[in-house]
């Protein structure tokens, strides 16, 4: 191969690497949770002629593996063909998912917070035009050793009624990554804790997972027996006239 084409090339690996750096440093610190979803949601009582409302999810959050805090959007809105009226939407945590604030909207009370949760908040959504929507910025932690659940009931002014609650949903993930910076969530899916012995560092290798530990340890061994063997068969200098 010439010179000027081996050049070419590594010229272009470069060219290759910056940009992929470029891309997952942007992809890394973009808040991207992916469309709104409203896995989870049901009507409990009817709501108003000519109202429907619904409630929206991301369909994927991260949660930061040190401080285990997480964000989200929680969205209320109404797809009916008339004005909701007076409405209100809680925004409540289950589980080790534990809702710290909602911008806008104030904090329950212990004792009026929902059977089995514990956290949650009520927003003043007022009167919701028809085909407009509403979203709250949401913080939250996220117990990865735990399953986590949120719940989003829109109910009347007066919280007589519940025309639509989602939830409670879970976000988990099957894989959990503890030696990564962040791991990430799906909405309506369980989640699996991280096991004992998560936090070790990641191995790699192929078959490295296969290794039996009494394998591993002879291996060990046999290296440290070919590097005093290599040190004892290395010619000793002649010293100088």
């Amino acid at each position: 191969m010439s010179s000027r084409h081996t050049t070419t090339i590594a010229g272009s690996l470069l060219t290759a690497s910056f940009s992929a750096v470029m891309i997952l440093s942007f992809t890394a610190v973009a808040d991207d949770q992916g469309p709104g979803s409203s896995k989870g949601g049901k009507v409990v009582d009817p709501a108003p002629t000519g109202v429907k409302l619904t409630t929206l999810l991301p369909e994927r959050i991260s949660v930061d593996n040190s401080s285990h805090e997480t964000a989200l959007t929680a969205t209320v809105k109404n797809e009916g063909t008339k004005d909701s009226g007076k409405i209100r939407l809680l925004v409540v945590g289950f589980d080790g998912l534990k809702v710290k604030s909602v911008k806008g909207c104030s904090a329950m009370a212990d004792e009026d917070l929902p059977k089995g949760s514990n956290s949650g908040f009520v927003c003043d959504v007022g009167n919701l035009a028809a085909g407009k929507s509403r979203s709250y910025a949401v913080a939250a932690t996220f117990d990865l050793s735990k399953t986590g659940k949120i719940c989003l009931p829109v109910q009347g002014f007066d919280g007589k009624n519940t025309f639509w609650q989602q939830g409670p949903v879970p976000f988990g993930t099957t894989n959990p990554s503890p030696n990564a910076p962040a791991t990430p969530l799906l909405l309506d899916t369980e989640n699996k804790p991280v096991t004992p012995g998560g936090d070790q560092l990641p191995k790699t290798g192929a078959g490295s997972d296969l290794l039996p530990l009494g394998a591993a340890g002879a291996a060990l061994v046999s290296v440290g027996a070919a590097g005093m063997w290599w040190a004892q068969r290395r010619p000793r200098r002649q010293p100088q006239a």
